[in-house]
Order: C-alpha cells, then structure tokens, then sequence
C-alpha cells in the first residue's frame, strides 16, 4: 500500500511533469482530416483503401495515441513525446505495477487544475498492439491482424475507434496537450470506408 506521503509525491511529480507538457505543447494546432469521400477519385478499390487507412494513418501516428502505444513498456507523454514522468511501467495488466497503478494519478477524467489526464479505463495499450516508430504500412498490417488488435475482427475497428471512449480522449485531451486530427467521427468514417473497400494497407 502506497504512503499518504508518497502519493503525495507522485502527485505532485504528476503535475510538474503535466504543465511542463503543456507549456512544450502551446503552440500546437490540430490538424483535419478528408472525408472518405474525397478518395472516390482513385478508381483502384485497392489502391483507395490503402490511400484511405494513409489518411486515418494521420490519427494513429499522432502523439495522442502513440504516446500509449509505446515500443517499450513505459508510456510516453506530451506533444513531443518523452518518457512518462514520474518514471513508471506497464506492469503484468498495462495498468502499471502493483506499486504505482495508473489510477493513483490519473482519474476517470481529465483533472484540469493539476494537468493530469483521466478516464475509467487509463491504461497502456497490450505489448503486441504496439506501433510507436512504426510506418503507416507496418501499422495497418497489425492492425487488421487479430493477434494484434486484441482479437478484432477489421469490422470491430470501426466502433472500437469511432466510438469507444478511451480511443475518444485523444480528441479532447486536456490542457496542453493538442488534440488527434479531426473528429473522432471522421476516423470512425475513415476506417468505416477502409473496411469497406478491403482494408487494403499501404507499403511497408
């Protein structure tokens, strides 16, 4: 059981970390994404499909989801993404250790006042569902690969990124931190449209 003082200490490292984060991301800006339906002009369905996912790719690759989709087993965070402060791991169920739970910082929301994100379900995304420092290509193989997208079917993508809520902190991340491009309605679209046309993938 963590001390009164230690979680006291954590916090605080938490919050110092968060507005220096914030202060690093200030002058970010979001970016949008293009409708599904401004690739109808590529006649190749499969050459669309892949053009398609290289948009929703813009979404996957942004600091918002990478940042829990590290190579390794720490989190990054921030728009330029460094190693979480203070210093914490995965753990055996990506909540962090038994020692320093995600939740002892981050809440079921977004805690404006001290910086630190929140949500129900905070938590490291699964070692092979990893894709920091990969290309768009590489992503869309594991992605579409039950056995690395936690057992989905391409079909389940289109909820768990349309809809699902921890997926959807990404758009509204808080103080200081910028936003996923676009909506999260326009990358449930964008993989909606990808599905739907092969769910074709891009070049390695």
């Amino acid at each position: 059981m963590m001390t009164a003082r230690v979680r006291i200490m954590v916090a605080v490292a938490a919050l110092t970390s968060s507005l220096c984060a914030g202060y690093a991301a200030s002058d970010t800006t979001s970016h949008g994404l293009a409708s599904p339906e401004s690739f109808a002009g590529i006649a190749d369905t499969e050459k669309r499909s892949a053009a398609i996912f290289t948009e929703l790719g813009k979404v996957l690759t942004h600091p918002r989801c990478t940042n829990c989709h590290p190579a390794g087993d720490s989190p990054r965070q921030g728009d330029n993404p460094h190693l979480h402060q203070p210093p914490v791991t995965r753990g055996a169920d990506g909540h962090g250790s038994p020692s320093m739970r995600c939740n002892t910082c981050h809440q079921k929301a977004n805690f404006e006042p001290g910086r630190i994100p929140g949500h129900p379900e905070w938590h490291l995304a699964p070692r092979e569902m990893a894709w920091e420092g990969k290309t768009i290509g590489e992503i869309c193989e594991q992605i579409r690969d039950p056995a690395r997208n936690g057992g989905r079917k391409v079909e389940d993508l289109i909820d768990h990124i349309g809809k699902d809520t921890l997926v959807g902190w990404a758009w509204k991340p808080g103080f200081g931190r910028s936003p996923a491009p676009g909506t999260q309605a326009q990358a449930g679209a964008l993989v909606e449209a990808w599905v739907k046309t092969g769910a074709a993938c891009p070049a390695p």
